[in-house]
Formats: structure tokens, sequence, C-alpha cells
């Protein structure tokens, strides 16, 4: 049995990809969740995670390409799992060594230049360690690190495989 070609593999993340940002807007929007920094930071992550993998369905660039797509796309996803990682550490720490909590996120905007506020977002606040849901027994961070980790699986899959005769319009 051989394994699908690289192109559809990219689709189905980029489906994927697709599906965590559409699960985290409902959440969002349907079920009341505020989403913290490190959260917007994790589906900013996502996002740009979905752009690779549909960059290279579409693009469809043969062996060397994908090889480039894939190692930006474990990059990408390895950042997505210190972001979700920093945010399981805050949420594990005890509540007199939590960071306090941050004006809105659209205030920070209009009131801080862009790179103080980033530094603010990856440092995560009070916000990021309340836990508001959990799913067999892991909370929203925890399930981010097991798609991010899924995508860095299947980056490094794709980064070390071997292609023998993958054409460009096959």
């Amino acid at each position: 049995m051989s394994f699908p070609r690289s192109r559809i593999l990219y689709l189905l993340a980029t489906l994927g990809c697709a599906s965590l940002i559409g699960t985290a807007l409902v959440m969002e929007h349907i079920m009341g969740l505020e989403p913290c920094p490190l959260c917007i930071m994790q589906r900013i992550v996502v996002i740009g995670l979905g752009v690779l993998f549909l960059l290279a369905t579409l693009h469809n660039p043969g062996a060397t390409g994908y090889r480039r797509y894939s190692l930006l796309c474990l990059i990408t996803s390895i950042g997505g799992m210190a972001l979700a990682i920093r945010q399981l550490w805050l949420q594990s720490l005890p509540p007199e060594e939590v960071p306090a909590c941050a004006p809105p996120l659209d205030y920070m905007l209009e009131s801080f230049p862009l790179i103080e506020v980033l530094e603010f977002m990856l440092s995560g606040t009070g916000d990021c360690a309340e836990v508001q849901w959990v799913f067999l027994g892991l909370s929203i961070p925890g399930w981010t690190l097991v798609a991010f980790s899924i995508f860095a699986i299947f980056s490094l899959y794709e980064l070390l495989r071997f292609r023998p005769r993958e054409r460009l319009f096959s």
C-alpha cells in the first residue's frame, strides 16, 4: 500500500488548520470563551500554518519544494508548541504566582507600540492562566499542543520522505 501524495496530505493539513480556527471561533462566539493573548498568538500560528499548507497544496512544487515547505511548517509548528507549553505552564502555577491580568487587546494596540504588545502577548498574563474549558482532561492549550505536535510530526515526515518520482503536475 502506498502512502498518499504530498499534495493530498498538505490539503488535509490545511483542512485541519481550518477546523482548528473554526473550533476556536465557535468557542469564542457561541460558547462565550474570551481568548487570552497566548490563545490569540496560537491562532495566528495556526493561520500561518494553514497558509503554508495551502501554498504547498496549490504550488505542488516537487520534492525539493515540498522539503522547503516542510521545514517552514516544522519551524512554525515548534513555535506553536512553545506557545502552548508556555500557557500550560502558566495554568499550572499556584494562584499567588500567576502574573497580573492584562487590559483588553484593542486598548493595548491603541496605547502601546506594536513591539511592546507582542512582547506582552508572548509572555502571557493572568488571563492565560485561567482554565476555561476541559475535554478528556486537557484544557484548550493542551489540545492545541496535541495539534501542533501532529503538524510537527507530519512536517518532519514530509521533510524526510523519500520521493523517487514525484512530478510537478501529478
